[in-house]
């Protein structure tokens, strides 16, 4: 098979490359599923805590969990046959199931009604393993107040459950995602989640099939979580879901072996002849390529394969940057880590501005484009922010027409005053714009403490000589300026 032409190559990135890769909209599949090699340790059913970031995966593995043929797959992957094993059960997510647990405002409402967080999710798993005395009851109201009416059936009922699933040789895996959609004040979003983290080291300590696996962001884990006994027990065995530089371009080359039937095969051909492994699905009629090591995480070998997409330079010589590695450098965020997503968004918009403004470009990817890639993957990464987060966008914007590095001094500045302060502040669910959805304000009400806060997201961070920077995939979008970087989006 001949190589692919440039061309060829910019309609494989479009048909293959996903332009939305919202893991709350978007499924994953047995084609589209990669596994990063340094993810094994968070499938790992006796793992508790999997922290990310926004866009690292989280939700893609809280999905994958409940889907067996996925679970299949990752146990081949990652010689985890123990995920063949397991019952997964639905303990909180975005998507709505009120069956499976409750949302938001029913949360609310149990809260308000004086229900102990534990107790609430302690009938959530009761819920899943279908305990009869939790699923007879009519409401949730109902079900969180048997377990605490009745702690020693609620033992008998676990202990049971423990007990059935150790004779089927299986594990019941009840898992938590998108905590941050828990409740819009932070301190009982707190309280809900040293409920999870209570439920689960109970089950981690007191029974041998039963298990909680919980996705999370760093700065979720507040100190007040941990106020219980043996607590450190979670924090010991958590992972961290982190996506090195070969990961990326890993999941780009994985994408392209796997999507347009023709152009895929020829790419595969022309990447590592005959070394690609057909992967069929266990149970349906999916298939998968799974590409060869030098192709998956060996830089020297992925640099050489970009370089024929995107040529070596990002300019007419060296003095620009190279291609391979200025890319992930400009997306990433202020703990010095990129989102797959952002990734993704920033060579498939690449692709797309190659082609209907260079179209007779020697290489696939033009070097303009990817820079304006990355303009628009941090207009996506800020987008999302201001949904999930949007006091960060709040008190980011305020710093608009400056430019990095700043003084702290400009920032107390900018957000002196009880206007700013009551902006950050949550909405309150009573306001009739709100829904279910509404985030958490900061915790901080000072300056300093904004700041660590916005570090501890990875929008901010700190020079060696004191002075507060913000990364490319924030800074540009926000309209925030640095001398010789990537262009900021003007607002118009």
């Amino acid at each position: 098979m001949t190589e692919l032409t440039s061309s060829e190559y910019r309609s494989l990135i479009q048909s293959s490359v996903p332009t939305t890769v919202d893991a709350d909209t978007k499924d994953p599949d047995f084609a589209g599923l990669f596994t990063p090699d340094n993810h094994r340790l968070a499938l790992d059913p006796d793992v508790t805590l999997v922290q990310g970031a926004r866009g690292s995966g989280k939700t893609v593995w809280f999905k994958a969990l409940h889907r067996e043929n996925l679970r299949s797959l990752a146990a081949v992957e990652y010689r985890l046959e123990s995920l063949r094993r397991i019952q997964p059960l639905s303990g909180y997510g975005s998507e709505r199931q009120p069956d499976s647990y409750p949302g938001p405002s029913v949360l609310r409402a149990l809260l308000a009604d004086g229900r102990q967080s534990t107790a609430i999710w302690t009938a959530v798993l009761l819920q899943g393993l279908r305990s009869a005395p939790v699923v007879s009851a009519a409401t949730w109201a109902e079900k969180v107040r048997w377990v605490e009416d009745s702690p020693e059936d609620l033992e008998r009922e676990l202990a049971a459950a423990d007990q059935r699933l150790a004779a089927e040789n299986r594990q019941s895996l009840i898992l938590f995602d998108a905590l941050d959609r828990l409740h819009e004040d932070r301190e009982q979003a707190n309280h809900l989640i040293e409920g999870i983290l209570r439920l689960a080291l109970d089950l981690r300590t007191g029974y041998r099939r039963l298990r909680a696996k919980i996705f999370i962001r760093p700065d979720m884990l507040t100190a007040s979580s941990f106020t219980f006994a043996d607590a450190s027990k979670l924090i010991a065995n958590a992972a961290e879901l982190t996506w090195s530089e070969t990961n990326l371009y890993g999941l780009f080359f994985h994408h392209l072996g796997n999507g347009d039937p023709e152009l895929s095969a020829r790419f595969r051909q022309h990447s590592a002849p005959g070394t690609w492994l057909l992967q069929p699905a266990e149970e349906d009629a999916e298939e998968r390529y799974v590409m060869p090591t030098r192709v998956a995480s060996d830089a020297t070998s992925q640099r050489e394969l970009f370089v024929g997409i995107a040529g070596p330079y990002m300019g007419l010589d060296h003095r620009k940057g190279h291609t391979y590695s200025w890319l992930p450098n400009h997306l990433m965020d202020g703990s010095r880590q990129v989102s797959p997503r952002s990734f993704l968004s920033a060579l498939s918009n690449a692709a797309e501005n190659t082609a209907s403004r260079y179209g007779g470009h020697s290489y696939a990817l033009h070097y303009d484009a990817i820079r304006s890639g990355v303009q628009h993957a941090s207009q996506i990464r800020v987008g999302e922010m201001r949904e999930d987060i949007p006091w960060v966008g709040v008190a980011v914007e305020e710093l608009a027409g400056l430019q990095v590095p700043m003084e702290r001094e400009i920032l107390v500045e900018r957000w002196a005053g009880e206007s700013f302060w009551e902006r950050v502040a949550p909405v309150s669910p009573d306001d009739e714009d709100s829904d279910d959805d509404i985030r958490t304000g900061p915790r901080a009400r000072t300056p300093d403490g904004l700041i660590d806060e916005l570090r501890n997201l990875g929008v901010m961070s700190f020079r060696s000589d004191g002075r507060i920077d913000l990364p490319d995939v924030y800074r540009i979008a926000f309209d925030i300026g640095r001398k010789g970087g990537v262009p900021r989006v003007r607002r118009r």
